[in-house]
């Protein structure tokens, strides 16, 4: 994506639109005024209350809720703008220096932030940040950086060092696309205070141990010193986590006096809390779509992502009863995608609303990055044909299900628990590639225990798993996929690996002419929409606590729509007030 880089003024700017305000109340009254103070709270969705509050989050943890608190807590080293342009005056960096065929990038440290201490943010801050990320890419780590495959990191990185108090100089292995470094590289780094998370200076397992002990423990002294908008204040777990603004901070300082996420245990429950106006910042589920009229006190919006959805199979040969070793056939792959009926599901259980994928790269919101030449679907909706594919390749149906050599097509899938649609939609989806003879049970569960599944060190407990909400480009900022689907990558739980996949996506880190850039990431858009490392699953607008439907913000409280940025997705709580 884009930065604001005169030398990079070539790439592509990120573009998106609102759907509009839908009919649920009228928008309030231009007369009325905002005041200091007030409480503003936020719901959470079903069984994903934040657990890691660490800016450096571990790969179990990489969920939405805790980046959004690490953020309002912590600066980022550098802060996008909703056209994915690195705003530098909101930016712990001041300035960024490219040089030496792209291999080095000297960070200038602005003054304007510092901890809520008093002392400054410096590069040794920076650079202990730093390997604390390399720390927990190592193999023997006691939790595994999230981000690990991303922006380079580690094997990229060649160094880090502090120039003084105020510069940070990076230097890389090999020159690369600069603002592919900055965007899914350096936006890694919130940094951390290294006076205060320093124990083990010359321990590095100990150091990172020490972080896991108190990563949910947000009322633990190490969090006091921080230097975003917001500090932690308050908790009670699986019930509320409340904020309050951090009075030295350098920024836009918070104009309510209280930020509170609630945790819901059910849409009803949320639904509930919004028409008594005990929520003032929401969701709509599609299911509850015919209720919005209730919402009296309520503005609804309608917003995509920059992201993408799917379903992750485990190619792993451990995968329980071989289905590892049957999803690795690309045929398989093939009859599966053929199978799921993204029009449908759109069209029956979302309103609409929604757009069909075939690759990493949506339609919605608009960006340069979309391969143009992927109009048309390579495995449209056809169960018969998905049939006549698995039995061209030998399978036959025994009792309903594809056999072959002794093994069944069948197999559970584990999702995400909370949303009676995404529910529906996987019995539909069921019920369609039943029609081809593959069986499918489905088990649902807390997302935080389904993104523990997620990943190759479990690879013998699970068979197939669908997040949800699916993945939005954040910390990965510029979509070429490094921390997904790349060989051993940080967040490549199915284990799909490709040396032609490694080397197409590594082609687009490369520098180069905007016209040869664009034409790598086509040429990756190409090979995942073919190859099918995941299933593509529809991608929908999604509201607040990235929730898939319908954002609902009470009339009173202004902020959350405007400062609405699809890159980022985060809460820029700092700038809502109440009225």
């Amino acid at each position: 994506m884009s930065k604001g880089l005169a030398l990079l003024g070539t790439a592509g700017i990120l573009g998106f639109a609102l759907a509009g305000t839908l009919t649920a109340a009228s928008a309030p009254s231009a007369a009325a005024t905002t005041k200091a103070g007030g409480t503003v709270v936020v719901a959470l969705a079903p069984d994903s209350p934040p657990n890691w509050f660490v800016p450096i989050v571990s790969a179990a943890a990489y969920t939405e809720i805790n980046a959004q608190i690490e953020f309002l807590m912590y600066r980022p080293l550098i802060y996008l703008n909703s056209k994915s342009q690195v705003d530098y005056a909101r930016s712990l960096a001041s300035k960024i220096a490219v040089s030496n065929n792209d291999t080095t990038y000297t960070i200038t440290l602005g003054h304007k932030y510092k901890w809520s201490n008093g002392t400054s943010v410096t590069a040794q801050d920076v650079v202990f940040t730093w390997e604390i990320i390399k720390d927990a890419t190592s193999p023997h780590a006691p939790w595994t950086y999230g981000a690990s495959g991303s922006g380079g990191v580690p094997t990229d990185w060649k160094s880090v060092v502090a120039k003084g108090k105020n510069t940070v100089v990076v230097t890389l292995t090999k020159p690369v696309n600069p603002d592919w470094f900055i965007h899914n590289g350096l936006s890694q780094i919130s940094p951390i205070p290294e006076s205060v998370w320093n124990r083990y200076p010359t321990n590095p397992q100990k150091e990172l141990s020490f972080i896991e002990s108190v990563a949910n423990s947000p009322t633990n002294p190490v969090y006091d010193v921080v230097d975003g908008p917001f500090k932690f204040q308050s908790w009670q777990a699986d019930n509320y986590w409340s904020l309050v603004p951090n009075p030295h901070y350098g920024g836009h300082k918070a104009s309510i006096s209280k930020l509170t996420f609630e945790y819901e245990t059910s849409s009803a429950e949320e639904f509930s809390a919004l028409k008594e106006g005990d929520v003032s910042v929401g969701y709509l589920p599609p299911s509850m779509y015919a209720d919005r009229g209730e919402l009296t006190q309520d503005r609804l919006t309608s917003s995509y992502l920059f992201g993408m959805n799917y379903m992750v199979p485990n190619l792993s040969p451990k995968a329980p009863d071989g289905t590892g070793t049957i999803f690795s056939n690309l045929y398989v792959r093939q009859a599966m995608q053929m199978g799921i009926n993204q029009q449908g599901i759109i069209k029956t259980l979302y309103h609409g609303s929604g757009i069909a994928t075939d690759g990493p790269i949506p339609s919605k919101p608009p960006t340069i990055y979309i391969d143009s030449a992927l109009n048309k679907a390579p495995y449209p909706f056809n169960p018969t044909a998905g049939k006549k594919l698995l039995e061209k390749h030998g399978w036959h149906e025994v009792n309903g299900v594809m056999t072959k050599d002794g093994k069944k097509l069948s197999f559970t899938i584990l999702y995400a628990s909370g949303s009676i649609t995404e529910t529906s939609m996987l019995e539909l989806i069921k019920s369609d590639w039943a029609r081809e003879g593959i069986q499918v049970s489905l088990e649902a569960l807390p997302i935080n225990e389904v993104l523990a599944e997620d990943s190759q060190s479990d690879a013998n407990k699970w068979q197939m798993i669908y997040w949800g909400a699916g993945w939005t480009y954040q910390l990965d900022y510029y979509p070429t996929g490094g921390n997904l689907f790349k060989t051993d990558a940080g967040e490549n739980g199915g284990g799909y690996s490709s040396p032609t996949l490694d080397t197409l996506i590594a082609d687009t880190y490369e520098p180069g002419p905007a016209a040869q850039i664009q034409s790598r990431m086509d040429a990756y858009q190409e090979f995942m929409a073919k190859n099918l490392p995941v299933l593509w699953m529809p991608w929908f607008p999604m509201g607040y606590a990235r929730v898939i439907g319908y954002s609902v913000t009470a009339k009173n409280v202004h902020g959350p729509i405007s400062t609405f940025n699809p890159v980022t997705d985060f809460l820029y709580a700092n700038y809502w007030t109440v009225s």
